[in-house]
């Protein structure tokens, strides 16, 4: 079954430019499905940075299609990012968010330069999802956008915010793995044992046994 990819390729091409990236052997893992929905993760380590993880499903026989690329980085400093596309019934979501499991504070001109993309479709309608837990660690300037016939629009800012990342990646210092390395596992702990529209499903379709591996071990490298 033909996987849907929005934005993984591009970012897997991106990273294996400056590091050593090496795919991972999921097991059984790699290719679930339960009611219809048929879930795809592939999983990479990232020499020197991290973990990186691609996951797509589809369902109602291809007409709802979601893409989840998450880029936990333990190697330096910077915030965790997840990049979010949802395609349904003609509709489109994404997502491109950051969340602030940092060890030090993000200066004020590497906030400056996503919020001047995030303004870039101040004319796209706001996604909003509802209160959840980790909306006071998550920057403002993430994007969330939806509509109809956006589907160039969300790949170009999606492109410009992984460049973007990519590039302040570039002039930060390495830093404690094991303390960042920490924080990202607090995050996806918490994420797991508090929830989220993502997760819950997950957790509902397949236990937690299996939902707890997809989503702290291949989602956030835990």
């Amino acid at each position: 079954m033909k996987t849907f990819d929005f934005l993984g390729s591009y970012v897997l091409d991106q990273l294996a430019k400056t590091y050593a990236v090496k795919e991972l052997d999921l097991g059984g893992d790699a290719a679930l499905s339960k009611k219809g929905m048929h879930f795809f993760t592939k999983c990479y380590d990232v020499e020197g940075l991290g973990h990186l993880c691609v996951m797509t499903m589809n369902a109602m026989l291809g007409m709802m299609k979601m893409e989840t690329v998450v880029l936990s980085v333990t190697g330096k400093d910077a915030p965790l990012i997840n990049l979010d596309m949802v395609q349904a019934m003609g509709k489109e979501t994404f997502m491109a968010e950051f969340y602030d499991d940092q060890l030090l504070p993000l200066p004020q001109e590497q906030a400056a330069a996503y919020e001047a993309l995030w303004q870039r479709d101040e004319d796209i309608p706001d996604y909003v999802s509802g209160p959840h837990w980790y909306d006071d660690i998550r920057y403002p300037f993430s994007y969330a956008k939806t509509g109809k016939g956006f589907t160039e629009r969300f790949q170009a800012a999606g492109k410009a915010y992984f460049e973007e990342y990519l590039r302040q990646l570039a002039l930060l210092p390495a830093c404690d793995r094991e303390e960042k390395g920490a924080k990202v596992s607090a995050f996806a702990q918490t994420l797991y044992s508090q929830g989220g529209p993502a997760v819950d499903q997950v957790k509902n379709l397949f236990g937690d046994e299996i939902a707890g591996r997809l989503v702290k071990t291949h989602m956030y490298g835990c």
